[in-house]
């Protein structure tokens, strides 16, 4: 239930710096170095994966059967939400905005702006639950929460978009986020070990 289970975070590589016996001083200070370099390598990761994840996703042709037209399996927030959890706050907002300009870049500017949108959203909500619940809140809730709001956040921008609020298809929405945020939090769960053997 707690969100760091089996995974080391990036901020640890200090610690162990200051273990091994590392000078501290102000000039040369390798464990904070170490920390940095391991923080930026994993987030060079993270960025790459919800690329592919992203590309891949956009060349579905339809979605799944069991969620409505429009509505996407959300594969390329796994690493958004990893980065969240197990990196910082900071790293999941920069991922999440390079996310939607590679959206920009390969779908057009509306989707490019649906992309922030839901992102956007997304990450609040979760932030908001963090800070209110701390360790308390599981990695699923977190994750269905998510999900739900980047599926309400990509309606408000779509509303934006065509001067209209589409609340219609709110009933459709709420179940495909429960969905897709459960097959999210699976995904991460297997996902995260993987991070951890690659040593960054």
């Amino acid at each position: 239930m707690i969100r760091r289970e089996g995974v080391e975070p990036v901020e640890a590589l200090a610690e162990k710096s200051k273990a091994e016996g590392a000078p501290q001083s102000a000039e040369n200070v390798p464990g904070k170095r170490a920390a940095r370099v391991g923080r930026l390598t994993l987030s060079a990761l993270l960025l790459a994966c919800a690329v592919v994840l992203s590309f891949l996703e956009g060349l579905l042709p339809a979605p799944p059967a069991f969620l409505p037209p429009g509505v996407k399996l959300g594969l390329a927030n796994i690493p958004v939400m990893y980065a969240l959890l197990f990196v910082g706050k900071r790293d999941a907002f920069g991922l999440m905005t390079l996310k939607s300009l590679f959206v920009l870049a390969t779908r057009g500017p509306a989707a490019g702006f649906l992309s922030l949108c839901g992102g956007l959203c997304a990450l609040l909500v979760m932030l908001l639950l963090i800070a209110l619940f701390h360790d308390r809140v599981s990695v699923f809730l977190l994750s269905i929460s998510g999900a739900v709001f980047h599926n309400l956040g990509q309606l408000t921008g779509v509303s934006l978009l065509y001067g209209t609020f589409f609340w219609f298809y709110i009933p459709l929405m709420l179940p495909a986020g429960i969905a897709t945020g459960a097959l999210t939090a699976l995904l991460l769960r297997f996902i995260s070990p993987v991070f951890k053997r690659l040593g960054v």
